[in-house]
């Protein structure tokens, strides 16, 4: 039996210290997201190296999110954890801004959504959309005068692990737009959250 659109929607929650055993399942089922607990973009080269060998990096994001600090989403269907979005201030993600291709366009205080784990049963199944849509909302809710991302546009199919940052076709379907492109596959796109009808 195919499951409606209600069983399939996907209902995204702030992550909070209680939520941490549901990121927790969710980066379970992806090496890469189990070393790095969004903490590539946090952390200088050499410290987030070390943390993806001796647990650092976990701790860190555990501290933080006790902390009380905006980290992401949490994606639930049928209120199992299913998903996680990374979605926080540029500002506290230094190393976005020494990036060649993803240094800051401006001096605009955005947010970025820099990453996406999706469950493996539930890859490829349009988690996306939901998201970012999701992203949009919690960082217009904390102020924010847009929120920017960091898409693959290379032209060809991708792998699961090619594509964390995820694919230019849903932001531009959701009204982000280019502001900049300083690589052939790297574009930053940006949906303003101070206009009336931004998602």
């Amino acid at each position: 039996m195919r499951k409606t659109d209600r069983e399939d929607a996907l209902h995204c929650r702030p992550l909070t210290p209680d939520r941490l055993g549901d990121v927790e399942a969710v980066f379970a089922g992806c090496a890469d997201a189990g070393r790095c607990w969004c903490a590539f973009w946090r952390r200088p080269r050499a410290d987030y190296n070390a943390g993806t060998r001796d647990g650092g990096n976990r701790a860190l994001f555990h501290d933080r999110v006790a902390a009380g600090e905006t980290l992401g989403l949490v994606g639930y269907r049928e209120g199992r954890p299913v998903a996680w979005c990374g979605v926080a201030p540029r500002s506290a993600q230094p190393r976005l801004a020494r990036s060649r291709n993803l240094a800051p366009v401006d001096d605009l205080p955005v947010w970025s959504i820099t990453c996406f784990v999706t469950a493996r049963a539930h890859r490829r199944t349009g988690l996306l959309r939901p998201l970012v849509q999701a992203a949009a909302r919690l960082a217009r809710s904390q102020g924010a005068p847009a929120v920017e991302a960091y898409p693959i546009d290379a032209g060809r199919r991708l792998s699961s692990g090619e594509i964390y940052t995820g694919v230019l076709g849903p932001f531009l379907d959701l009204g982000f737009r280019e502001v900049a492109r300083r690589g052939p596959t790297r574009p930053i796109v940006r949906l303003d959250l101070t206009e009336e009808d931004s998602r």
